[in-house]
């Protein structure tokens, strides 16, 4: 028998569902085949000792993602538009076009780790693979308009639980992760720290706020969830939905990637496999060593999140440089009214696939995305915080002050991991 409040719960939990976008998307487009591989590097090498690096970088990762969202979904514009306001018109430029480089890069490593996988599955040509990943997410992305596009993202994140399922389909030992999340293992040794370096650049990227901040500002223009959150704007919740949108897509992200890590760590590192140098090798190594199930769910999500992560890099380089030189351009609009803004997303994501196609070593790949990445965040970063502290700023974002100080800590937390970075290099 149906009680009272019951059809209330279920009309909460509809609204909770309709509230999750662009914090879902952006925290599932983290765990990328570039991550994955990461992830998968960090377990193999070091077991379940980084395992507290994903408990610590969430609440600085949600907090600069939250600033980003709010400043996209309050003045309803890209990131990059805002950034002109505090940074002269050459840095914002060179910014830019670090961002537009990296993303290639990453959209290339990604696009040959998912054609690898596939060919891992099934067999055939991997080149053929990469090419047709890319075409296939540049003609999503040009021909579905933004609205539609976003439910097919969103489904795609689904993708990621099957990271859950591979942890739980070999054995972990449970007490020891446990311990490993809740005390960090601290070492000064060089390759522990570049590692954590790594983790920190592929959890804090600087494309992940141009996304979101976009798709804020694509979502707060849009008519729809216009009518769905008019109630919500009278109470001033549009932080609300943002923040609960953001804090489950980014604890969502630093889950699948701690599954990622316990899943190589009791595998690939219980049985001396220590060096991953790609995702689909991470997957090819857990084949004989945790048997074709576990394979299969690793190699499946390297593709899933792939089809999921390459329309976040182009889509983000595609915004940046629009806002930044003056274009139009919108996932929304059809490409005959912004051949500029699409120009720049086949230009990103074909770059990519053309890249993908070499014999350019893929360590290198991830190497200089994370190298370009964390240099260009922490300008990034400070801008940010510089634009939502100034006085004008706190009086249009009305961010609460436990935001801006996480955002502030999560803007040293990444200067210091590229100091570490470029120490350890040098040394």
């Amino acid at each position: 028998m149906q009680t009272e409040n019951e059809p209330r719960r279920g009309w909460v939990g509809k609204r909770l569902l309709r509230s999750l976008g662009p914090g879902l998307i952006t925290g599932a487009a983290d765990d990328d085949p570039s991550g994955i591989a990461t992830y998968s590097q960090a377990g193999a090498q070091f077991g379940y000792a980084l395992c507290w690096t994903m408990l610590l970088t969430l609440p600085f990762m949600a907090a600069i993602q939250i600033i980003s969202a709010s400043i996209g979904w309050q003045t309803r514009r890209g990131l990059a538009r805002s950034l002109a306001q505090q940074l002269p018109a050459t840095a914002l430029f060179a910014l830019v076009a670090l961002l537009v480089v990296a993303n290639t890069i990453n959209i290339a490593a990604d696009l040959a780790a998912m054609a690898q996988a596939l060919g891992l599955v099934i067999g055939g040509p991997v080149l053929i693979y990469a090419s047709a990943f890319g075409l296939v997410c540049l003609l999503a992305e040009v021909l579905i308009p933004y609205h539609r596009y976003a439910g097919y993202l969103k489904f795609l994140t689904l993708v990621l639980l099957v990271y859950v399922a591979a942890a739980f389909s070999v054995d972990v030992p449970w007490g020891r992760v446990f311990t490993s999340t809740v005390v960090p293992t601290l070492s000064l040794d060089r390759d522990y720290l570049l590692t954590i370096v790594a983790v920190f650049g592929t959890t804090i990227s600087p494309y992940l706020f141009f996304w979101q901040a976009s798709q804020e500002a694509e979502e707060s223009l849009l008519s729809f969830r216009g009518r769905a959150t008019a109630e919500a704007r009278e109470r001033d919740g549009s932080f609300a939905h943002i923040s609960t949108d953001t804090w489950i897509g980014m604890g969502f992200s630093n889950l699948i990637a701690f599954f990622i890590i316990v899943t190589t760590a009791a595998t690939l590192n219980a049985h001396g496999v220590t060096r991953i140098d790609t995702a689909a090798q991470a997957a090819e190594a857990l084949r004989p060593i945790a048997g074709e199930l576990t394979f299969a769910l690793f190699s499946a999500g390297i593709i899933g999140t792939g089809l999921l992560a390459v329309p976040v890099l182009a889509g983000s380089a595609a915004y940046a440089v629009a806002e930044a030189f003056g274009l139009k351009g919108s996932l929304e609009l059809p490409a005959s009214r912004a051949l500029g803004f699409y120009g720049i997303v086949g230009a990103a994501t074909l770059g990519g696939a053309a890249l993908a196609a070499t014999n350019i070593d893929p360590i290198a790949m991830l190497f200089w995305t994370a190298v370009i990445n964390g240099i260009v965040a922490v300008p990034i970063m400070i801008a940010v915080m510089l634009i939502i502290s100034s006085r004008k700023g706190r009086d249009v974002f009305l961010l609460p002050r436990w935001l801006r100080i996480l955002g502030w800590l999560a803007s040293a937390l990444m200067a210091l991991a590229v100091g570490l970075f470029v120490w350890s290099s040098l040394a």
